[in-house]
């Protein structure tokens, strides 16, 4: 890591920290909001319209420390039951959704410690660069203006001018030992959330159930979808051209006898409608499975695709061998609509690919120098990659803050095929 990227690490973390310290004060009062409106459901059902909001406000809470986690690398899911359709906002069933689900008291039990997690460790992210900057600003000036008899570091109280000026170095030493400790302190931080927020084994096995659901009903839609626009592009191009390809040859059978000229007119006029179909289809297939993704597998396919583009794409993979063919075809397919959304919306002047596959996922990566801004909710694009992904378990996350720069990162559970596969399969 270079320098500049140690510090500017280093400065989000403490930065950060300051935050956690200023969230975690809102736990005590959460706390406090909980059990008395849980108290209240028994006097005259208060506690049937006060509870499910307080619960919302705690989750809001618990999903930020989440995705505050997310943002230090460790993935914390949210581990609640899915709401049944129609469900009122407030009420009795509502009341016994929120109480019943596990949950709910998972984030209570968070609360208290989470709050002691985070002022601890948010109060060491700041004290060894508070005290490093304090030897390098204050300590010198305060000994130049004469205030008071001081100390710092290794010398406790100074005994001269040059002991004081020596804080400098020592205060720079204890900033950066501050700025290194501080991603770490971060992160420990993010860990403590997940032992405590993620989902337990059975929520875990509902989620799990309701995921699976979920991508099996999108994987139908977008079969059907996927079914729809081949039958619509046979009608539409290469059926219609065929058909006028019958009806000119048949009426070429007619007048050839008396009409020689004419029907090498029509004959010449159905050839050329047989190379149109004949690129309509080679178009079709294309779209269903790319002949150069079963020719040159994932990498040389991404590599061709990036060529074709009117933005230059630098395309880095370490992807050898071959991957399962519905992997190969979803992640190429995937990579070819993020780079898609690159060209058409980002406004970028440049984009990358990274490709890597290790310990049996493969991981891409479609970034760009473009204007940011991007959303999933926003297009069909990016939504049609998460159900790509989702159908084999695969994830894609967003990166693309307004003003850029654009990153997508898609992940694939996979494992390569072996060389006995791959030979089968091509010679096959």
């Amino acid at each position: 890591m270079e320098t500049r990227d140690w510090i500017r690490n280093g400065r989000r973390a403490v930065g950060w920290g300051a935050v956690s310290i200023v969230l975690a004060l809102t736990n005590i009062p959460l706390i406090v909001l909980f059990l008395v409106s849980l108290a209240l459901t028994p006097v005259l059902g208060l506690g049937l319209v006060l509870f499910p909001p307080v619960v919302r406000l705690v989750r809001a809470r618990t999903d930020l420390s989440r995705r505050l986690a997310a943002d230090w690398g460790v993935a914390v899911d949210r581990p609640y039951k899915p709401e049944p359709p129609g469900m009122r906002p407030v009420g009795w069933s509502r009341w016994r959704f929120l109480v019943t689900d596990s949950a709910t008291w998972q984030d209570l039990a968070w609360l208290l410690p989470g709050f002691l997690a985070a002022l601890v460790l948010g109060l060491l992210t700041l004290v060894l660069p508070a005290y490093g900057l304090e030897g390098m600003l204050l300590i010198p000036l305060w000994v130049w203006l004469g205030v008071g008899d001081y100390g710092y570091g290794v010398f406790w109280p100074f005994h001269s001018v040059g002991e004081a000026f020596l804080s400098l170095p020592q205060g720079t030493l204890f900033l950066g030992i501050g700025l290194a400790l501080a991603p770490y302190l971060r992160r420990w931080d993010a860990q403590f959330a997940r032992l405590l927020l993620a989902p337990t084994p059975a929520a875990r096995l509902r989620l799990r159930v309701t995921q699976l659901t979920v991508t099996r009903a999108d994987s139908v839609d977008a079969q059907a979808a996927e079914l729809r626009r081949i039958e619509r592009d046979l009608h539409d191009g290469a059926q219609a051209r065929l058909v006028s390809l019958g009806m000119a040859i048949g009426l070429a059978e007619e007048i050839v006898e008396h009409d020689p000229v004419a029907a090498r007119k029509l004959l010449a006029e159905a050839r050329e409608s047989s190379t149109t179909a004949l690129v309509e289809l080679r178009h079709l297939v294309r779209g269903i499975h790319p002949p150069v993704l079963a020719e040159r597998g994932l990498d040389g396919a991404v590599r061709a695709l990036a060529l074709h583009l009117p933005v230059p794409v630098n395309v880095d993979s370490e992807v050898t061998g071959r991957l399962p063919t519905p992997v190969e075809s979803a992640a190429y397919f995937a990579v070819a609509e993020a780079l898609a959304n690159l060209t058409r919306h980002s406004g970028a002047r440049f984009g990358f690919v990274v490709l890597r596959h290790d310990d049996d996922r493969l991981q891409m990566q479609v970034g760009d120098d473009g204007h940011g801004g991007a959303d999933p909710t926003g297009g069909t694009g990016l939504r049609g990659i998460q159900r790509r992904l989702a159908a084999f378990d695969g994830t894609m996350t967003l990166s693309s803050p307004p003003g850029g720069p654009t990153l997508v990162t898609m992940e694939l559970p996979c494992v390569s095929s072996s060389p006995k596969t791959m030979l089968s399969s091509e010679t096959g």
